[in-house]
């Protein structure tokens, strides 16, 4: 296939790098033209991905113009914040039968859309079929260096799914296809605003059975959510749910966690936010997901007191305090 890969952080050089070891022609696009010629020139990413050679095959570029045309797979991994502003140029552009397949995990902040619809919302002459999500457990510093990875592509479109998941799939990174696009979305952003409070729980020093419960009763928010938004139960408890959660609330490369952790530590959000280079997309959609609750009218109270923490300078521990004396509950 001729795909393009917008966005060339490390999830996206990343995934053009597996492209391309499957035999498709790949084009990676970076909006800074400064920063793509020097990837281009040397071949690796260093800021996003260091260590890891870019073949020479992948073209490099600022244009997207260029990027996305006489495409037939289009992967967009942007930051969930930057794309309506990356992506107007392509307003009126004609996808025709593109499949254009997001990675990238959040709610857009004031609109509360989900990627899909930010892109059917900014793509105009774009199908609503041809657009889904590959998401599930899977950090880039890992996948590049072929660990064992399996992940989920989403679509309204089980047979367009497929086709996605037979254009990645490899001997270390192996795709399942799902038709619950909104399950599998709402999976890969809230699970991030989960792994902030896993994060949290670390730093403050908190043990085992404190994140155990953080992780089983965050899956259980982002399946009240999900459900309330006419997402299927059962995706929850699969690779862009749970699996995806796991590896975020556990592992040294999940930013999230990393963010929530120096917030348990009593670092300030805006200090830690100006050191990284990447973009931990649970800080944005913690805004989001707690509009989007109060909009649908559910609790979350999770969600809710990480967004205290966050935005109204909660104490960790008197959050943690909050949740453990709310109203005793029947589980499920």
């Amino acid at each position: 296939m001729n795909v393009a890969v917008l966005g060339a952080g490390g999830w996206g050089t990343t995934l053009s790098i597996v492209l391309h070891e499957n035999g498709h022609d790949v084009d990676l696009w970076e909006f800074n033209s400064e920063y793509a010629k020097t990837i281009s020139e040397y071949r690796e990413n260093f800021y996003y991905l260091p260590g890891i050679k870019i073949p020479k095959k992948i073209r490099i570029s600022n244009d997207l113009e260029s990027a996305v045309s006489r495409k037939n797979l289009i992967i967009v991994a942007t930051p969930t914040q930057f794309i309506r502003n990356s992506f107007e140029p392509l307003m009126n552009h004609d996808f025709g039968n593109s499949l254009i397949v997001s990675v990238s995990k959040g709610i857009e902040k004031g609109s509360l859309m989900l990627v899909s619809d930010v892109l059917l919302d900014v793509l105009k002459k774009t199908k609503s079929g041809n657009i889904l999500c590959l998401s599930g457990p899977s950090h880039a510093e890992e996948v590049s260096r072929r660990v064992p990875t399996a992940v989920v592509c989403a679509g309204t479109d089980i047979k367009k799914a497929a086709v996605v998941q037979k254009a990645f799939s490899n001997d270390y990174f192996r795709v399942y296809a799902n038709d619950d696009l909104t399950g599998a979305e709402v999976g890969g952003a809230l699970k991030n605003v989960i792994a902030i409070a896993a994060g949290i729980s670390d730093g403050a020093g908190y043990g085992d059975n404190t994140k155990a419960a953080i992780m089983t009763r965050g899956i259980n928010e982002i399946m009240m959510l999900g459900l309330k938004m006419n997402a299927r139960r059962e995706t929850f408890f699969g690779l862009s749910g749970i699996g995806d959660l796991i590896v975020t609330c556990s592992s040294k490369h999940s930013r999230n966690r990393s963010v929530g952790e120096q917030i348990g530590k009593g670092r300030k959000l805006d200090e830690i936010l100006k050191e990284m280079k990447m973009v931990a997309e649970g800080v944005t959609t913690t805004e989001s997901a707690f509009e989007l609750s109060k909009k649908l009218n559910i609790e979350l109270p999770i969600t809710s007191q990480v967004y205290k923490i966050l935005f109204a300078g909660k104490d960790p521990q008197k959050a943690t305090r909050a949740l453990m004396t709310r109203e005793l509950k029947i589980e499920n």
